[in-house]
């Protein structure tokens, strides 16, 4: 155990500071070979007081406090979108049937969409909750959301081939869009630091 004087002192010592038009001392400082903090302390009339301070709570406390990566974010964000539309177009083919045509969830369910209203329903809510998960770092969202991307790319490849092929551009565009798309989630929420932000203790 290491007696450090704590920040009562080191706010009544920047005080005197500030009134001679001096810096402020900001950072503490390590003691050698421990695990300890130490805040530089001058005699200055202030009652402080003795205390340890463990380094690795420290630690715990600013990983707690790191910022949400924006890329993370933006796939959040991307998920949800999608639970969005999916929903709502789920909603108005139940309430108004033959309003909206099955074959507006093609481009998301592929196929799945043949199901009925509360297939694009059951959808939203499973892209609405991996958009939840990722906001919260939770790791086995993360290969929720990488396996959804994956499967995206394996079953619009025959579609964008054979556009290719045909040289039609009107069914390449979107397609290639939505390969290059979620090549990148995956290829993002696999690289190693990701993966290490997902893992840490929440």
């Amino acid at each position: 155990m290491v007696p450090i004087y704590l920040y009562q002192c080191l706010a009544e010592r920047n005080r005197g500071l500030a009134k001679r038009g001096l810096r402020a001392v900001e950072a503490p400082c390590l003691y050698p070979d421990s695990g300890f903090l130490r805040v530089p302390c001058v005699p200055c009339g202030c009652q402080p007081f003795a205390g340890v301070v463990n380094r690795s709570s420290l630690k715990v406390t600013q990983n707690a406090q790191e910022p949400l990566p924006p890329a993370v974010r933006a796939i959040a964000a991307l998920y949800a979108l999608c639970a969005i539309y999916l929903g709502i177009t789920g909603a108005l083919m139940l309430v108004r049937p033959g309003t909206i045509s099955m074959s507006a969830g093609a481009p998301l369910l592929f196929g799945l969409e043949l199901a009925g209203p509360y297939m694009f329903l059951l959808t939203a809510l499973a892209g609405a909750a991996v958009a939840w998960g990722l906001l919260k770092l939770n790791n086995i969202t993360r290969h929720v959301a990488m396996l959804i991307a994956i499967a995206g790319i394996v079953m619009l490849a025959p579609a964008v081939s054979a556009a290719t092929a045909a040289a039609n551009v009107k069914a390449l565009i979107p397609g290639g869009a939505g390969i290059i798309v979620r090549v990148l989630v995956a290829w993002y929420l696999a690289q190693a630091e990701v993966v290490e932000q997902f893992r840490r203790p929440k």
